[in-house]
């Protein structure tokens, strides 16, 4: 993807998590019968790259 200023941008998940591993229990039920937190968060790392133009 290209952000605003034409640089290439790339993101990726490098993992999934139960955050109940982590002693991370909070949650609320909805009207519509689902819950506010998921038990899967997933880890997303992003990276800009912008290449230098030609000569420098």
């Amino acid at each position: 993807m290209r952000g605003p200023w034409g640089n290439l941008r790339r993101g990726a998940t490098a993992a999934k998590i139960n955050r109940k591993d982590f002693g991370l229990t909070w949650n609320a039920a909805l009207e519509t019968g689902g819950v506010v937190v998921g038990q899967q968060v997933a880890i997303t790392i992003d990276v800009n790259a912008v290449r230098p133009a030609a000569g420098k």
